[in-house]
């Protein structure tokens, strides 16, 4: 069977289908992205827009696909106001103490540390954070510039560069995959949350995360305290005010904000970022990260012979691993079209 790689339908308008799409799009394929919601109502709106790997397996390739975005959000951040990228400074930090620490920027062999080896080797200027840069109950951390993402102005950057390669984005709900096979030669499933009824695959699911939104009194670094539970700690400077965070709540599908959480998540940063006290709230948000046990990144047959490929399931990590899960989307796709898949 022939498979047409001229006439893509990607599902999915958040940073992932953006992504995915604007790589086809200027590879030369026919594009259309079908997306239930507008960008800006996506959970992507919603992110911190911090890139580093979080909540997000298998490690090894995540790490392949961090440092790949790192690359292209650092270039992009050369025009802030255009893209909404902007490198900015901040720290990394953590509850537990390393094992050992060497004096360049090679992680040690403990556990998550070790799985990031790659990712810390990769961030130009990273080194571990002294003492006295830590916040309290923080035992160790990283220092790096790093990139931070305005993700609505990022978001409507993405689609002006879609457009300019020759996409169209079509806001349209889908009842099932087989529905755009029926009508695309090529699917690309960028569905996130979505592929739970969508695909169906019962394991991607929620891990709702809610912020606060305060004028921002002066913070110009961000810090992120976040080891394994429930809540974090995280304070993220961007155009629109200073993002107070957060939460990981798994399996949680709420979208209405908690103002009892609201108020812990204030009053945590509060403890840590005293001139934050008094600070006007602008806006709450809660966002739903499409988890998965790890990524879906393959290609399949559907069953009316359309080939899809799947790219979703990407947690907390969705602008950090965008660009390099397009990449390999692009990849999967000449592939393709070279007989690869039979």
């Amino acid at each position: 069977m022939t498979i047409r790689t001229d006439d893509v339908w990607v599902i999915g308008g958040g940073v992932i289908g953006l992504t995915s799409a604007i790589a086809l799009a200027e590879d030369g394929h026919r594009v259309r992205v079908v997306s239930r919601d507008a960008a800006g109502g996506t959970t992507s709106a919603v992110a911190g827009g911090l890139c580093w790997p979080y909540r997000i397996q298998p490690y090894e390739r995540a790490v392949q696909w961090s440092v790949r975005s790192f690359q292209v959000l650092a270039e992009l951040a050369r025009r802030p106001e255009e893209t909404g990228a902007r490198m900015v400074t901040g720290t990394m930090a953590s509850a537990s103490v390393p094992d050992a620490v060497d004096e360049g920027h090679r992680a040690p062999d403990n556990g998550v540390e070790e799985g990031l080896a790659a990712w810390y080797e990769a961030v130009p200027g990273l080194r571990r954070a002294h003492r006295e840069e830590l916040l309290e109950g923080c035992a160790s951390g990283w220092r790096a510039r790093t990139p931070l993402v305005d993700m609505p102005a990022h978001l409507r950057y993405l689609e002006r560069r879609l457009t300019a390669a020759g996409g169209t984005v079509e806001r349209r709900t889908l009842t099932s995959l087989e529905e755009a096979g029926r009508a695309a030669g090529l699917v690309v499933n960028c569905s996130g949350l979505g592929a739970r009824e969508l695909v169906p695959d019962p394991d991607v699911h929620p891990v709702q995360g809610q912020l606060v939104i305060v004028a921002n009194p002066g913070i110009e670094e961000w810090y992120v305290a976040a080891d394994t539970g429930a809540d974090a700690t995280y304070v993220l400077p961007q155009p629109y005010g200073l993002v107070l965070g957060g939460t990981a709540r798994e399996h949680a599908w709420s979208r209405e904000p908690d103002p009892a959480v609201a108020e812990a998540i204030v009053a945590r940063c509060v403890r840590h970022f005293p001139e934050l006290a008094g600070a006007r709230i602008r806006e709450h948000k809660v966002g739903l990260r499409p988890a998965r046990p790890a990524v879906r990144l393959a290609a399949e047959r559907l069953p009316g012979g359309t080939v899809c490929v799947h790219n979703y399931g990407h947690g907390g990590a969705g602008v950090t691993v965008a660009w390099g899960c397009a990449d390999e989307v692009l990849r999967t796709v000449r592939e393709i079209g070279e007989g690869g898949l039979r």
